[in-house]
């Protein structure tokens, strides 16, 4: 698993990144789990997430609507498959708008640079 903390801090908001290889809907959920033994991500407002299968695409806005599929269109700009990448957000009280997405591509970006 990799983890990034710290990517973006916008009006309290603060965005973190994670991903690893996975090849099935059950490695994602395990990945999600073993994610969120860290109480930190566990109480995150939102751990969006998306990834490339070979039996096709999933991902979920996890309450923050859209974002999902910001990541899910990444990953497939990259072709990488196999890979999922998790966007933690803890709300910081402001709402931000169609900054989230911006955000979202940032961390995703961050993540992918990183590999």
């Amino acid at each position: 698993m990799v983890l990034i903390e710290g990517v973006v801090s916008d009006r309290g908001s603060k965005y973190a990144v994670s991903g690893g290889v996975v090849t099935d809907r059950a490695g994602v959920d395990a990945f999600l789990k073993e994610l969120k033994r860290k109480k930190k991500y566990a109480k995150a407002t939102h751990n969006t997430w998306a990834v490339l299968l070979s039996d096709g695409p999933l991902k979920n806005d996890d309450g923050e609507g859209g974002a999902g599929q910001v990541i899910l269109q990444m990953l497939e700009r990259e072709d990488l498959r196999n890979h999922v990448v998790v966007v933690t957000r803890w709300y910081g009280g402001k709402h931000l708008g169609g900054d989230r997405f911006r955000h979202v591509a940032t961390c995703v970006r961050t993540y992918l640079e990183a590999l």
